[in-house]
């Protein structure tokens, strides 16, 4: 799998936590949280999550992401130095270890383009979980079709950086009729007429049917099936897909 200038390109890298506060996927993370000893935050990014996780000191947190740029970030951020931070691919990393939490989100599974990726993504989760211990993760539903509202129009907006001041960003996007995949493009114009920092990007859009049965063959069970961060059940409308559910 090919890296991602979006995640590994300290000039695009820099955006990230402008675009990416911290939301209702946290909030409901931070609350599945409670109570467990051990929390895992596979595809931490920035390490915004995991850095407030480990705020409890009685509770050990290890965040991991392939991408050093945002792992850099992430060490630098406050809490940071409570966490183990390992740079690794979600697909194969080893711990060594079993966590009474994993979490997963960001939509930061769509980025596993292929099911033998996707499939090692769940069987890592698998093997890193306590006999008691839950997983959660975020995909958007597919029947949705949100790469459909990722045009240049629809999504223009100005962002405020720190150094550059007003910056403006905007996104495009093209589905493949035959994979399913859809590449998208995030662009940053400095100034004006100012340099434009920009990259392509890939995600899969996995159907609930695919999820179900990629899980259980991983050795996963699903106990909910939710359709957003609100907490509300799953329906095929809804525009997300968050699993949550423990070893079978």
């Amino acid at each position: 799998m090919q890296a991602d200038g979006l995640y590994n390109d300290p000039d695009l890298v820099q955006f990230y936590d402008i675009e990416n506060e911290w939301g209702d996927d946290f909030e409901y993370c931070k609350n599945l949280a409670a109570g467990c000893s051990s929390t895992l935050d596979l595809g931490c990014g920035t390490g915004m999550f995991a850095a407030s996780m480990a705020q409890d000191t009685r509770r050990e947190v290890v965040g991991v992401d392939a991408a050093g740029p945002m792992l850099d970030i992430a060490a630098r951020r406050p809490g940071g130095e409570r966490v183990s931070w390992v740079q690794d691919d979600a697909r194969k990393v080893q711990l060594n270890r079993r966590f009474d939490l994993i979490v997963l989100t960001g939509h930061a599974f769509q980025v596993f383009l292929w099911a033998q990726d996707q499939s090692a993504v769940l069987r890592t989760i698998a093997r890193h979980l306590t006999t008691e211990g839950r997983f959660i993760f975020d995909s958007r539903n597919p029947l949705v079709e949100a790469w459909k509202t990722w045009t240049p129009h629809a999504s223009e907006r100005l962002i405020k950086h720190p150094i550059f001041g007003e910056v403006l960003a905007w996104n495009d996007a093209s589905q493949d009729p035959q994979t399913g995949i859809v590449t998208y493009g995030t662009y940053y114009r400095i100034g004006t007429n100012g340099r434009i920092y920009s990259s392509r990007s890939k995600l899969a859009f996995p159907s609930r049917e695919n999820l179900s049965s990629m899980m259980h063959d991983a050795g996963l069970v699903v106990e909910r099936w939710l359709g957003n961060w609100a907490g509300l059940p799953f329906s095929p409308t809804d525009r997300e897909i968050i699993p949550i559910g423990r070893l079978r």
